[in-house]
């Protein structure tokens, strides 16, 4: 532990340890202590509804894992080095011991490394150039019981991509991720989960932004009835920007949990986290967790994190925890944000006063709310679908119960 140098009071400003002091990273399930409910990793959680991920299992393997660039054209396999050359981007399984499987630092929590231990299908899209169309993987179920799967994406240094993963079906999943982008790269990410509500999707993303790489990751919830995502980004070189942002719509008995923990640990680095939510009724939970991480050896770092949480109606519960450690007094900034509450009087007052009514006012406030975001994915059709998904979620509420979206004054 770097300790404080009275001559150079900027170098190593506290002796205090940082979550990187403690973090345990390992392949190996049996390194990390058997989680607690008053952990601060799983304490907004219900531990009866992720025990089931923090044992080993022996998964179905009946997820089915599909690719095709946006137009439904197919992406080539890596054995086709041809065609991968010419399109610059080619998909495929791998062994778990095959590089580059594993080679994005090491799993995090018990449910990541029980995730690595019992998954037996490695997924690999390798980006070597320029992609002019967007890639899109499907992850699609129609089993309950306990899947695991693995993808690993990798884009070269100097390479532009747009890559989409979308999930949907009844699941019961476990699913690592490994994201690396080489220098000068830029990718474009985006995970969906639009899961039947019986489904439970436990997620971890390790992520690695290159040298003067840029990548933009969207994560997308819309529904399920226990998702948990975890994201784990740092750099592998100076001057890497990493924009992360986040949507999450929660009905009435679902949660969704997503967990930031970016760290800065290179200099000249940015990151900016935005993550928006929307819970829809009494029993809807969410919780998010931000976390960044600025290390001695990351001079000139510039971070934010904000999180936005729209209460629909009453009795929802929103958990919103934003974390900043600094460990370098050499910084541009580092700030963060957070709030949860209801419709905000003045945007419906507004609404209505210019003749729209009290019900479809909040519905334009909630598709202003979400619609920001969405159209940065950059993958129209993906964005297309997304919206006309939470235009069907508002059509539910054309009801008499939408006027107890606001509890009484």
């Amino acid at each position: 532990m770097p300790r404080y140098d009275p001559k150079d009071p900027y170098k190593f400003p506290a002796q205090m340890p940082s979550s990187a002091d403690s973090m345990i990273r390992s392949f190996d399930p049996a390194d990390f202590p058997q989680p607690k409910a008053k952990d601060n990793e799983w304490r907004y959680l219900d531990m009866d509804e992720i025990s089931e991920f923090m044992q080993p299992f022996t998964p179905t393997n009946l997820a089915q894992v599909s690719v095709s660039f946006e137009d439904g054209s197919a992406v080539p396999q890596l054995s086709d080095k041809q065609t991968s050359r010419e399109l610059g981007v080619s998909f495929g399984q791998i062994s778990k011991n095959e590089y580059p499987a594993g080679s994005v630092s090491k799993p995090v929590d018990l449910t990541a490394a029980i995730q690595w231990q019992v998954t037996q299908r490695v997924y690999w899209l390798n980006i070597t150039s320029n992609v002019e169309k967007p890639v899109i993987i499907r992850v699609h179920s129609n089993n309950a019981e306990r899947d695991a799967l693995h993808f690993v994406i990798t884009a070269a240094a100097n390479s532009h991509a747009s890559v989409v993963v979308m999930h949907d079906g009844l699941a019961h999943l476990a699913e690592g991720m490994e994201i690396s982008t080489g220098a000068d790269s830029t990718l474009n990410f985006t995970s969906v989960q639009q899961w039947d509500e019986a489904s439970k999707h436990v997620g971890t993303e390790r992520i690695r932004v290159g040298a003067n790489a840029e990548l933009r990751h969207r994560v997308v919830t819309l529904s399920g009835n226990f998702v948990r995502l975890r994201m784990d980004p740092d750099y592998a070189g100076k001057k890497g920007f990493l924009d992360m942002l986040g949507i999450y719509y929660v009905l009435p008995g679902d949660y969704a949990e997503h967990r930031t923990m970016v760290c800065h640990n290179q200099a000249d680095c940015k990151s900016r986290v935005i993550y928006k939510g929307a819970l829809d009724g009494k029993g809807a939970r969410s919780a998010w967790v931000g976390n960044a991480l600025i290390l001695p050896t990351a001079p000139n770092t510039d971070s934010y994190e904000l999180n936005r949480n729209l209460v629909l109606k009453p009795g929802a519960i929103a958990d919103s925890e934003p974390q900043l450690e600094i460990e370098n007094g050499d910084i541009i900034g580092a700030g963060h944000a957070s709030s949860v509450g209801r419709f905000e009087d003045e945007q419906l007052f507004y609404l209505e006063s210019r003749g729209v009514s009290e019900e479809n006012a909040r519905k334009l406030v909630v598709r202003g709310f979400f619609e920001e975001l969405i159209n940065q994915i950059g993958v129209e059709s993906v964005q297309t679908a997304l919206m006309q998904r939470i235009e069907e979620r508002l059509a539910k509420g054309e009801s008499a119960a939408m006027t107890q979206v606001l509890e009484d004054k």
